[in-house]
């Protein structure tokens, strides 16, 4: 009796409730909201293939198709646990200018779980990049990230898993792994270059242009 009711009061630190109103959401919450500045806790191991955590994949999974990202981390979706998805499709690639691709070493990768993360740092040149975030919605900024580094963890059926990322994935991750510290882009970037990405928009609209928060 003691062991449930310290799962069930850990998955109620996760989130206050796992119904439809309540998290994991099927948005992506915004700065401010102060599920993005709590530290994430581990997944017990042989949780991972519960109800409620595949709920929480399921849910990363299902907003990152609906926003069109190509990261997701369980903090976005209102939930504290160290979980992220990732993925770049080979139609995110092509649909690149060549120079681009070449020049942020952007490759393709596969829908790809990671349960209870840990990074290590292969290369440690940083690369400066212009970075954003759905959780900043319209705004990015120049971010130094380093160039290739390892995840490993676990997948979601509970089995190890271990990815070398370079280039642009090595960004995704180490964004995504940012999340579950508690940390945005805008901890990391020059401050100098931050800029709303819709900032001709706004003008041409003469200040009319309404930014939305979903995916129209």
């Amino acid at each position: 009796m003691g062991l449930l009711r310290k799962i069930t009061n850990w998955y109620a630190r996760l989130a206050p409730s796992w119904g439809h109103s309540s998290p994991p959401y099927g948005h992506v919450v915004q700065i401010g909201d102060p599920v993005l500045r709590k530290v994430s806790e581990l997944v017990p191991v042989d949780k991972i293939k519960s109800k409620e955590i595949q709920i929480v994949i399921q849910k990363l999974i299902y907003v990152l198709n609906k926003y069109g990202s190509v990261g997701m981390s369980a903090p976005q979706i209102g939930v504290n646990c160290r979980i992220f998805v990732m993925r770049l499709t080979a139609q995110n690639v092509a649909a690149l200018p060549l120079d681009k691709k070449k020049l942020q070493d952007i490759n393709t990768v596969p829908l790809t779980v990671f349960v209870n993360p840990k990074l290590k740092i292969i290369d440690y040149t940083k690369v400066i990049h212009v970075e954003g975030c759905e959780s900043i919605r319209s705004f990015a900024a120049e971010v130094a990230r380093y160039n290739e580094v390892q995840v490993t963890g676990y997948n979601a059926d509970g089995e190890d898993i271990s990815q070398v990322f370079k280039g642009w994935p090595a960004r995704i991750a180490q964004h995504e792994m940012d999340h579950l510290d508690a940390k945005l882009y805008t901890d990391i970037m020059d401050r100098k270059t931050l800029q709303c990405v819709c900032w001709e928009e706004v003008n041409l609209s003469k200040g009319k242009l309404a930014i939305p928060f979903t995916p129209q």
